[in-house]
């Protein structure tokens, strides 16, 4: 539904994003992450067409929108970080302008059926300078659902909702993944997580990891990554030594007396040998070792450090 290829934007001197190749299938729901300035933004606003590429190209549907903007902008639904409201317009009025907009024929079906799916049908007659700020992000994606659009780009859509308000926008956009194909992107990684068939992790312009939530725990840039506790028998200082000349392993000590929390980049089958060999030569025994799988917080923030950065 969604081809990218060798999507390259400048701004001045600046390459915020750089030469990104990735498709996004039918029905299928991608969320989108990087950290601000990553190029994740740039990204999107080139999907939508909301502002060109210095290269590449995309495809909607099999429709180019550099070649054909107004055909492939009628697929899209995009919902903004913050959508352009008209404060002075009721929740109907401004429903019915976006549906003209969009050259929409049955504007008062598809005004309910929008209306219904996030919640708006108590507020329809209020003025949109009136409502909360979780209202009007609910506004923004019933514009964004009129036309029943084949793909949904939706950035931050929980924005400023109560927790129930999350839990049923995160319900909708799971349902509306088995008929629409939708990009997510949101700073909250357990949203992500819940909602999403795959993640896509953009640094720094540049792809760093795409994969399943499932899968990705096991991926920083085609290394398997492992975290490990482990009780060790022994004065800290010696224990830290051990620590110090293993390869890929970074550490921190925890509360417990002999505790240590590994993080282990580059782990294979034979890690768990080299580690245990490793103390054994030391003369330290290994109380208790266990194995533990990563948050998605944990990879962000792994596949998204700065060179040098040792955390």
């Amino acid at each position: 539904m969604i081809e990218v290829k060798n999507l390259t934007k400048h701004f001045g001197d600046k390459k915020a994003v750089d030469d990104i190749s990735f498709t996004v299938n039918d029905n299928e729901v991608l969320g989108f992450l990087g950290p601000n300035g990553a190029g994740k933004s740039t990204t999107m606003n080139m999907l939508t067409g909301y502002i060109g590429a210095t290269s590449g190209e995309i495809k909607i549907g099999g429709v180019d929108i550099l070649q054909n903007p107004i055909e492939a902008k009628k697929k899209i639904g995009y919902l903004p970080e913050q959508p352009p409201l008209y404060p002075e317009m009721t929740v109907k009025e401004y429903l019915t302008f976006v549906a003209e907009l969009k050259g929409i024929k049955d504007i008062k079906k598809e005004i309910k059926a929008a209306a219904e799916k996030v919640g708006l049908c108590d507020v329809m007659s209020r003025r949109i300078g009136n409502l909360s700020k979780g209202y009007k992000q609910r506004t923004g994606f019933g514009a964004a659902l009129l036309g029943d659009p084949e793909v949904l780009i939706l950035d931050e859509p929980t924005v400023g909702l109560d927790p129930k308000q999350i839990k049923d926008i995160r319900s909708l956009i799971r349902s509306l993944g088995k008929s629409h194909t939708v990009i997510l992107s949101s700073h909250i990684l357990p949203e992500i997580n819940a909602v999403s068939d795959r993640i896509l992790v953009i640094n720094n312009g540049k792809i760093a990891a795409e994969d399943t939530p499932q899968n990705l725990s096991k991926t920083n840039s085609g290394d398997k990554v492992k975290r490990m506790i482990m009780k060790i028998d022994g004065e800290a200082e010696k224990i830290e030594e051990v620590l110090d000349s293993l390869d890929g392993v970074t550490y921190e000590k925890l509360e417990g007396e002999g505790e240590y929390e590994l993080n282990i980049a580059g782990a294979s089958s034979d890690t768990g040998k080299k580690i245990f060999f490793a103390f054994a030569k030391a003369e330290l025994a290994i109380l208790e070792q266990r194995e533990e799988e990563l948050s998605l917080e944990d990879i962000f923030l792994e596949l998204t450090k700065e060179k040098g950065d040792n955390k």
